[in-house]
């Protein structure tokens, strides 16, 4: 079994050589505590480090010229975290963490041999950048188009199809680990609307909440009433480079 929760990541998609395990298992070689809230990577800041979460949970976020904060993204174990930050000098995000958890830091340089010597991995990482960035668009057009009860079906859903894609024994439920506010700041909602969106859908009998975990009662109603599409699986990789 690979010692890289990247490795792990990518395996789910495509079976690995030795070398390629090797290679994304040395980026993780530095592992770093975080504790809950702490921040990562600043907005604007010189980026001297990319990031693999081994542990817990991290979000991207930016601040609006208002001061309001807009939530990109949450990470989970596994990610590649400030992909978006490889081809900028200055980090386009900032990055905190949402629990206690593990980051691996290490310098960018190191992709220039990852992807020289292993074009398979770099052709994966492609990919999964295009489906985070479809997961964003998603998510986009939801806030500007689609009511808030969709879009918490939509963002409960999505997170649940990761999580489930690292743990397979995900069945019917997740843990949140989010505050409503950080919902909402992620949904361009009030927190108060979040709770109100959060009680229809328990009322409806589609999700229900204990202890902290979200429990998916009717998956394909939920599925619907969020106009959800499953952007992590059925990916096309017929066009790899040769292993």
């Amino acid at each position: 079994m690979t010692k890289s929760c990247f490795a792990a990541r990518i395996g789910k998609h495509l079976r690995l050589t030795p070398a390629e395990e090797r290679a994304l298992e040395r980026l993780e070689e530095n592992p770093r505590p975080v504790r809950r809230g702490q921040v990562i990577q600043r907005e604007h800041e010189v980026v001297k480090e990319l990031f693999v979460l081994s542990r817990g949970r991290l979000m991207s976020y930016v601040i609006l010229p208002d001061g309001q904060r807009q939530i990109l993204r949450v990470h989970f174990p596994g990610d590649f975290v400030g992909a978006a930050s490889t081809v900028y000098g200055r980090a386009p995000e900032s990055l905190v963490a949402v629990t206690d958890g593990e980051v691996c830091p290490f310098d960018k340089h190191a992709l220039r041999e990852l992807l020289q010597e292993h074009p398979r991995v770099a052709a994966l990482m492609f990919v999964i950048s295009q489906t985070e960035r479809v997961s964003l668009n998603d998510r986009l057009a939801s806030v500007g188009r689609s009511s808030a009860k969709s879009r918490l079906a939509a963002f409960l859903l999505d997170m649940f199809d990761r999580l489930r894609l690292m743990d397979e024994k995900l069945v019917d439920r997740f843990d949140l680990r989010l505050t409503q506010e950080e919902i909402g700041d992620a949904l361009g909602l009030t927190s108060v609307h979040v709770n109100r969106m959060f009680r229809q859908l328990e009322e409806e009998g589609l999700i229900s909440r204990e202890n902290g975990a979200i429990i998916i009662r009717e998956e394909q109603q939920l599925r619907q009433a969020g106009h959800y599409v499953n952007r992590y699986r059925e990916l096309d990789i017929d066009w790899f480079p040769n292993g």
